[in-house]
């Protein structure tokens, strides 16, 4: 059973966390995911479950490594400069081979740059965000639907592969309000440890200590830990992509975007099909892994790619990686909190159809 509710997208993340087991959330205010934080504090009270509003997001990230070694589900949530202090913490996460769940809803920068809605973190949390050689699993969601479903799938793939996994939205993401569908069935927040032997959960004497850490003072251990990791990865990479393709069976010009972005781009690209112009678009849903083969396999077939996104070209250069530079990649952007309009998208689908 299911049940349809009118919600805003950093309500969504909230109850969909609640009712896939997570009972511990520890983070820090700034707009634009407070909500976030503020839907937690009303509801984990009410359930025996931990809210937690830290000193600091330095001090957030750390509860939340703290409470990921115990088994528990926990997550904290930022908006970018947020992100920033918690990048340190990520990094021991990462380096415990913890999963956890990173919100980040974005807003313009850098520094402390505006409120308004941005997709200038993309680097900064596909490249790995911290100090050392790491990666943490990469959501774009782009509806309030999609922040409630990858929510659930962020702690499932966190765990799976005993990762960080972040929610990375723009801040319109956050902010709007839809119909979402929410189960109706929830996860029992004590079975969670269970499924998880390395867990530091108490031996009761019947078993060997578990201990979480990052520390190798032997290199080659280090070594061996670093390529263990990376193996992981690349089974991510090769089991876990996820993308949406939209009207590409006979496109000339294939778009590429996440989040507010590409919905405005399907109207563009509706109102470009009406004016002849064979346009379609493929949207990353997993921004790490990054959906190389669907892109590259595009390339075989399309003219040019055409990125719209919140940044000076992040995504942009993805993409060119991914199809090795075989063909134009052109960029239809707008940054410091303005959102690109369907007209402009239009003028530069029109462009590149030339």
């Amino acid at each position: 059973m299911s049940s349809k509710v009118l919600m805003k997208g950093n309500e969504a993340i909230a109850e969909a966390a609640i009712r896939c087991g997570c009972r511990h959330y520890f983070g820090y205010p700034i707009t634009p995911q407070t909500e976030i934080a503020a839907y937690m504090a009303k509801r984990m009270p009410k359930i025996g479950g931990t809210f937690l509003q830290a000193e600091s997001e330095i001090a957030a990230i750390n509860m939340v490594y703290g409470c990921a070694s115990t088994g528990r589900r926990a997550m904290t949530s930022s908006s970018s400069p947020g992100i920033s202090l918690k990048a340190e913490g990520m990094s021991y996460l990462a380096g415990s081979d913890l999963p956890a769940l990173i919100v980040n809803v974005q807003r313009g920068g850098p520094g402390l740059g505006g409120i308004q809605p941005s997709q200038s973190d993309y680097f900064f949390m596909t490249r790995g965000p911290g100090h050392g050689d790491f990666h943490i699993i990469v959501l774009a969601p782009a509806t309030v639907q999609e922040m409630a479903d990858m929510t659930r799938l962020a702690f499932e793939l966190g765990e799976k592969y005993r990762m960080p996994a972040m929610l990375l939205a723009d801040g319109t993401m956050g902010q709007m309000m839809e119909p979402v569908v929410l189960p109706e069935d929830t996860v029992d927040p004590e079975t969670i440890p269970a499924t998880k032997p390395w867990a530091t959960t108490g031996t009761q004497m019947k078993r060997p200590h578990n201990i979480i850490n990052s520390l190798y003072l032997k290199p080659d251990e280090l070594e061996k830990t670093n390529y263990e990791r990376f193996e992981r990865y690349a089974k991510l990479e090769k089991e876990e992509c996820r993308w949406e393709e939209y009207l590409m069976d006979d496109a000339e010009v294939c778009v590429i975007s996440v989040g507010i972005t590409a919905r405005v781009a399907k109207n563009a690209i509706a109102a470009a099909r009406k004016e002849g112009i064979k346009v379609g678009m493929i949207r990353p849903i997993t921004l790490y892994p990054f959906p190389k083969e669907p892109i590259a396999k595009a390339a075989a077939k399309v003219k040019s790619f055409l990125t719209v996104e919140l940044n000076m070209g992040q995504m942009n250069e993805d993409v060119k990686l991914a199809i090795g530079c075989s063909k134009p990649v052109a960029m239809c952007n707008r940054v410091g909190g303005m959102i690109p309009s369907a007209d402009e998208v239009l003028a530069a689908i029109r462009k590149e159809a030339k």
